[in-house]
């Protein structure tokens, strides 16, 4: 199939099992992602988000068909190219926030752009930057353990998009933060996307987080299908 623009990212009949006599958790999956797109991925626990947001990332791979980013089929890089690849163009905000407890906030916004060979001057002015945009400059120089819930998903967004990827991958980003705080996180992503030109996927259970995006699917059965905004619920500008 040949398309008028090149997808960033295309999943092409992705078959995804976990035990070779299991019936597949992605069945002939296809997924086709617009440059500048924000799309929302709903499911029942166990549908296989996961494992779709793992295939995406180049984590693990497809038993068959082809994932694709920006034309590139991820299945043709060695293992060193697929990390390569990852912390150049990925980004990464996860329920659990995974920011480390032994670095300040500033080191940890700032981590991607270490494992990228970024050095000092611009690696801080970087960081701080996405601080500032997140609304947490002052807290630059505590430690993450000090922090509150949505301070810490504040940073996780920051970290994620501080080195300019071209993809967000958010596993649930509110499931530990209250409706308000989740209300706010998911405003700010939104807004540091935009700012960012970066596109995203989320993954979520929640309706009114789904809501904020520019598309949302269904994932059951293995496939993705088009699922209804709710009328109570309009997608935030």
């Amino acid at each position: 199939m040949v398309y008028a623009v090149t997808p960033l990212l295309l999943l092409d009949q992705i078959t995804r099992r976990y035990r070779p006599e299991a019936a597949p958790v992605l069945d002939r999956l296809r997924l086709q992602l617009a440059p500048g797109e924000y799309l929302a991925i709903m499911g029942e626990s166990g549908s296989g988000k996961s494992t779709l947001l793992n295939l995406i990332a180049g984590l693990d791979r497809p038993d068959s068909g082809r994932v694709l980013f920006e034309g590139i089929d991820l299945a043709t890089l060695d293992d060193d190219a697929v990390t390569r690849w990852r912390r150049a163009s990925i980004g990464f905000v996860f329920q659990a926030f995974h920011v480390l407890p032994y670095l300040t906030v500033l080191q940890n916004v700032a981590l991607p752009l270490d494992l990228l060979g970024v050095r000092n001057p611009q690696r801080q002015e970087r960081a701080l930057q996405l601080l500032e945009a997140c609304g947490i400059a002052a807290l630059a120089p505590r430690y993450a353990r000090e922090l509150s819930g949505g301070e810490l998903q504040r940073i996780a967004i920051a970290r994620a998009l501080v080195h300019r990827p071209r993809l967000v991958l958010a596993d649930e980003p509110t499931g530990n933060l209250d409706a308000r705080t989740a209300q706010q996180i998911l405003r700010l992503l939104r807004e540091q996307l935009h700012a960012s030109a970066a596109n995203a996927i989320l993954i979520t259970h929640s309706v009114a987080a789904a809501a904020t995006a520019d598309r949302i699917l269904q994932l059951a059965s293995g496939q993705l299908r088009p699922a209804a905004r709710s009328a109570a619920l309009p997608s935030v500008p």
